[in-house]
């Protein structure tokens, strides 16, 4: 009995989180006859439910509940890590198999850059991931242009100093062959890879995330697909253990 006392939820707030609307549009709907729950029509938007055991249908459709969903998207080029846009796509809206309608993305990528994006709706996981104290590893992968400096590798490991006076932390500089890099970074500061090489004399022209943390890019997902995490890569991300990997 307290499991479902703790399971219960409101109705409209139920809809609302699996994306079918506002709460007033939820209201809407419910006044017109538009949602039963366990096959009878309901009358109360805050009606308590219990969305892992109850059967909530709109319009005769069952509406499918998830408590958290984890995707990885392949970013593609000229879309923006957002859930709002009024100018250009967002990552979200690529997401088109989401249960859910709170999902976001955790942390961002330029418009111009691609590769791995994770989307969830894990607020505890997202902060874990992006706070330069958790020191999560992000790797990646770029193209520049320019010759780095010969001390290139020391100077990323030392922490660079960016041409507005900030300090980033330690990174590794991998020099693949000339004009192609992979950098791995354990922060997020505005333009920091493009910012980095330009405090190093060059310009990126082509940038692409590879991995975070355990977490790396399906090489089987084209730039705009997506896929929803295994268990296995949930688990990772939940048990990494941070702080003790050195860059």
């Amino acid at each position: 009995m307290a499991e479902r006392k703790k399971a219960m939820i409101r109705l409209d707030k139920f809809l609302t989180e699996m994306g079918r609307g506002t709460r007033s549009q939820v209201k809407e709907m419910v006044r017109k006859g538009r949602i039963t729950v366990n096959g009878q029509a309901v009358r109360q938007a805050d009606l308590k439910i219990n969305p892992e055991a109850d059967q909530i249908c709109l319009d005769g459709a069952a509406v499918a509940y998830a408590r958290t969903e984890y995707y990885m998207l392949n970013k593609p080029q000229g879309v923006v890590s957002a859930t709002e846009d009024g100018r250009y796509q967002t990552v979200t809206e690529l997401i088109t198999g989401a249960l859910r309608g709170d999902i976001f993305p955790v942390g961002r990528l330029d418009i111009d850059t691609e590769g791995l994006l994770l989307l969830t709706n894990d607020g505890s996981l997202a902060h874990n991931l992006l706070s330069p104290r958790k020191h999560v590893d992000k790797v990646y992968f770029a193209r520049i242009e320019g010759q780095l400096p010969e001390d290139a590798v020391g100077r990323a490991a030392a922490g660079l100093v960016l041409e507005d006076g900030t300090k980033t932390l330690p990174a590794r500089l991998e020099i693949l062959e000339p004009g192609q890099v992979r950098l791995t970074i354990r922060e997020g500061k505005f333009h920091q890879v493009k910012r980095m090489f330009e405090a190093m004399g060059c310009r990126v022209t082509y940038l692409k995330r590879l991995s975070m943390g355990p977490l790396v890019l399906d090489p089987a997902l084209a730039p705009g697909e997506y896929r929803p995490l295994t268990e296995q890569e949930i688990q990772d991300l939940q048990g990494c253990q941070t702080g003790q990997k050195q860059v």
